[in-house]
C-alpha cells in the first residue's frame, strides 16, 4: 500500500509568529515532537530560511540521524522540510519525506496544520511509510498540544 499525505490541524491561542519561531529553530524541535523520536538536534540556534539544512539525533529502537532540508519557507505562514538519510546508501531506501507546517491567522489565534507526506520518499522506502500512517497523525497530533503548551507557558 502506498502511502497518502496525513495532515492533522488546531486552532492554538497564540500569534503565528510565535509558533514560527519555534518551528524555524531546530533546537526547539525535541521539546516539540510528539513523538518522543527527536532527541537533539545537531544544529541549532540559528533561524531557518529557505534551501538550509539541518540535522537530527533521533532514537526509534536504535539511534541514529536525519539530514533535513528547507524546501519551502514563508515567513509566518509555512515551513516545510524534506528529511533526508544521512548516507549515500540509505538515501536509495529511505530519504526524502515531507514535513509542512502552515500556519493561519484566526480570530483565536491561529490553525495549526501539519502535514506528512510520504509521496516524496524515494523507493523503496515509501511503500514501507504506509504501515506508519495511523501512529504518525497520532504523534503529529501530540505535536501540535507540544506546541501549544510550549508557546502559551511562555506568555
Amino acid at each position: 500500500m502506498m502511502p497518502k499525505p496525513v495532515t492533522v490541524e488546531r486552532i492554538i491561542p497564540a500569534p503565528a509568529e510565535k509558533i514560527f519561531d519555534l518551528l524555524a529553530d531546530p533546537a526547539g524541535h525535541a521539546r516539540i515532537d510528539g513523538s518522543g523520536t527527536v532527541t537533539a538536534a545537531r544544529s541549532g540556534g540559528r533561524r531557518l530560511a529557505n534551501g538550509d539544512s539541518f540535522g537530527m539525533n533521533m532514537q526509534w529502537g536504535v539511534g541514529y540521524s536525519t539530514r533535513n532540508l528547507v524546501v519551502e519557507f514563508e515567513e509566518n505562514r509555512r515551513i516545510a522540510w524534506r528529511t533526508l538519510a544521512p548516507n549515500p546508501v540509505l538515501s536509495r531506501l529511505f530519504t526524502g519525506r515531507t514535513w509542512r507546517y502552515e500556519l493561519e491567522p484566526v480570530a483565536a489565534g491561529t490553525l495549526v496544520r501539519e502535514t506528512w507526506d510520504p509521496t516524496t520518499e524515494a523507493l523503496p522506502g515509501r511503500a514501507l511509510l504506509g504501515r506508519l500512517s495511523e501512529l504518525t497523525q497520532r504523534n503529529m497530533a501530540a505535536t501540535l498540544v507540544r506546541i501549544e503548551e510550549i508557546v502559551t507557558a511562555e506568555g
